[in-house]
């Protein structure tokens, strides 16, 4: 398999003195130049974005004399923003020390620590707690309230304050929050309602400020003291937004505040990215700005300098058929390239190995493994390609959730079946056995010290049936006795075990609907093995390790990862994996439209990660806890593009 790859050059440097005109194109010289009034930069993917801020960073100072003292440049990371200052000050040969340039949350606490008095902090008096005071902060007053010994799994310190950061981040109640994203925990909505009050009293009482109330008490401050909104202002006669798709309602409300005696303020950012609504990302935010902004000029840029032509018609294909978006056409001067492929095959494991038989062509060409990447909706859709990739010898680093072996959950459900395979596995008898109530150290180590040569299965049987308590040991017998059954087949066995586990994992973990979903998809792996043993051996080949820790760019590994944490990056080849309605979009996107255009947004930003080389794969066949085998169909965002932008492929992977 040939693929008449040609590695393209993207790395551009720029030259003094500056000619702006010459080094930028039209629609982002119109950006750099435009100084006046609210502007909306609409930046296609691989669009120039970050270099358009830069070189308007320098042309205010260079060109226009304007005092560095007089901008403020928002950004999302504090290295996004050294980074922009960093190559703006070199390219007109000066410092930008001056430049306010950071995050919101940032440039909040500088004016808190200025202002704070205005707002009850004497002197600008307070502390931020980081997330580990934070937490114990919040377990504090579990206990002073006596929310210790409830009932039903109450959620950990870390949980309560993810839920806290939700109310404010995505603008809900706490009853939305908890519906929308935490609904095992609805029951004791009471409970978390009088955790809330007590926590924001603590923090007044003691003049604590926690990462959102950083956000909180700046708009406060603009809001509620006219004098302070109308001095900033004038301080900063010029306000530059990154990545305006990504802010929240709070954020879009300081940067209006912030415009109150002029309207200079350019937002940069691509609607079509807007994929973090679960962080509290407004994707209103940036189709609103012309309404927030009256008199918006808005520029588009859409000469993308990352990919080929053919990769460019597909992600304008897909990002078409949304229901509100600013109509862009990305476009580039590299016209000639491979055109994107989309492939079905019969499992999900022959499109696992399909893409390794790809990546090893790829590399056989002489792209290296660090240009390649493998991107997929959900972290567990790469668990069978992480099996395929350990046997094939191929490293990788996966990003965005954890590797299928190193997942606690997975663990736990293994141990139930690696003890029936293997009965002196005492390390799985430990784990499978603090998994049941009421047991500690001291009862897995006189259940160990039985272990030895002659140690089986039913030995361990009789044993943890003579114990009085607790209850659960007898519970874990009975699963056990089940899962030796000579009947049973490797599917009935992890069906079983998964359905004891199930209640032992929502009662272990804050976030348990995710990691059951996890071991729902262990099952369509399953689906393909027969006995229990080569199963387990699978899952248990030495895996990469020796990459794990390592993050220097100079490794050559092959990166997995959630399209979530592919964003912003590029690569020279990418592949698409689990295309297929039920996993991409997913189930429970289609339960609302807002969700379903994010799903389609996600799409678009998958496909424009590529430089040259661009595969959607789904299995033909897939396996349903519920449903058994079931047939797939692509993926809605692709079904009907026509041919001359995805060429359909059907494949047959040969049988090891």
């Amino acid at each position: 398999m040939s693929y008449n790859f040609k590695p393209t050059p993207h790395n551009m440097t720029a030259s003094r003195p500056i000619d702006y005109q010459k080094e930028l194109n039209p629609a982002q010289y119109e950006a750099v130049t435009t100084l006046k009034g609210p502007v909306l930069v609409i930046a296609g993917a691989g669009s120039g974005k970050t270099r358009t801020l830069v070189y308007r960073l320098a042309y205010l100072v260079e060109e226009q004399g304007v005092p560095p003292k007089a901008i403020l440049l928002l950004t999302f990371t504090r290295k996004a923003a050294g980074e922009m200052l960093g190559r703006a000050a070199h390219l007109i040969a000066r410092p930008l020390g001056q430049v306010m340039g950071g995050t919101f949350h940032g440039v909040c606490y500088l004016w808190l620590r200025q202002y704070g008095e205005r707002l009850g902090y004497p002197g600008g008096g307070f502390t931020v707690l980081d997330r580990t005071d934070q937490g114990d902060l919040l377990h504090l007053l579990k206990d002073r309230l006596g929310l210790k010994n409830l009932p039903a799994p109450f959620p950990r310190k870390e949980t309560l304050g993810e839920i806290l950061g939700a109310m404010v981040n995505k603008d809900l109640s706490l009853d939305g929050v908890l519906a929308r994203d935490y609904p095992q925990f609805l029951e004791h909505r009471l409970h978390l309602a009088r955790m809330a009050e007590a926590y924001q009293e603590e923090k007044r009482r003691h003049h604590l400020l926690d990462y959102d109330d950083l956000l909180l008490e700046g708009r406060r401050l603009l809001t509620e003291h006219e004098e302070v909104r109308r001095q900033l202002s004038e301080r900063y006669q010029y306000v530059m937004v990154d990545e305006y798709q990504d802010t929240n309602r709070l954020q879009a409300e300081l940067v209006r505040l912030l415009a109150y005696t002029h309207a200079n303020v350019m937002a940069v950012g691509d609607d079509s990215q807007s994929i973090y609504s679960f962080r509290g990302a407004n994707f209103r935010n940036i189709m609103d700005f012309p309404l927030l902004f009256p008199g918006t000029r808005i520029i588009k840029l859409e000469e993308n300098y990352r990919s080929t032509q053919p990769i460019l018609n597909l992600a304008n294909g897909i990002i078409a058929e949304a229901r509100e978006k600013y109509t862009k056409c990305l476009f580039t001067r590299k016209k000639e390239g491979i055109r994107p492929r989309l492939f079905k095959t019969a499992s999900e494991n022959e499109q696992s190995r399909l893409v390794v038989a790809q990546v090893q062509e790829l590399k056989k060409q002489g792209v290296p493994l660090s240009q390649m990447a493998v991107l997929f909706r959900a972290a567990y859709h790469s668990f069978d390609l992480e099996i395929e990739l350990v046997r094939a010898g191929l490293p990788f680093m996966k990003f965005g959730g954890f590797k299928f072996m190193e997942s606690a959950h997975i663990k736990d459900l293994l141990a139930h079946l690696r003890v029936v395979a293997n009965p002196r596995d005492a390390m799985s008898w430990t784990r499978l056995l603090l998994l049941v109530p009421g047991v500690g150290r001291q009862t897995c180590g006189k259940f160990t010290s039985q272990i030895k040569g002659d140690f089986t299965l039913e030995k361990a049987l009789e044993w943890l049936r003579r114990q009085r308590r607790p209850a659960g040991l007898k519970e874990v017998a009975d699963l056990l006795a089940r899962l030796q059954e000579p009947s049973q087949t490797l599917m009935s066995r992890m069906n079983l075990a998964l359905t004891y586990y199930e209640p032992l994992a929502k009662a272990r973990y804050d976030d348990s609907p995710k990691r059951l979903k996890d071991l729902e998809h262990l099952l369509t792996i399953t689906a393909r093995y027969r006995e229990l043993r080569s199963f387990l051996n699978d899952l248990t080949l030495e895996p990469p390790t020796s990459l794990a820790d390592v993050a220097a760019p100079t490794h050559d590994y092959l990166t997995l990862s959630t399209i979530h944490s592919a964003k912003g990056l590029e690569w020279e080849a990418v592949f698409i994996i689990w295309a297929a309605e039920g996993r991409f979009p997913a189930f429970y996107s289609q339960e609302g439209e807002e969700e379903m255009e994010e799903e389609r947004r996600l799409m678009y930003v998958a496909a424009t990660r590529t430089r040259s080389y661009l595969a959607v794969i789904f299995p033909h066949i897939g396996y349903n806890r519920y449903l058994g085998m079931s047939i797939n169909s692509p993926s809605r965002f692709i079904a009907y593009l026509p041919h001359s932008l995805l060429e359909p492929w059907t494949v047959k992977v040969e049988e090891r």
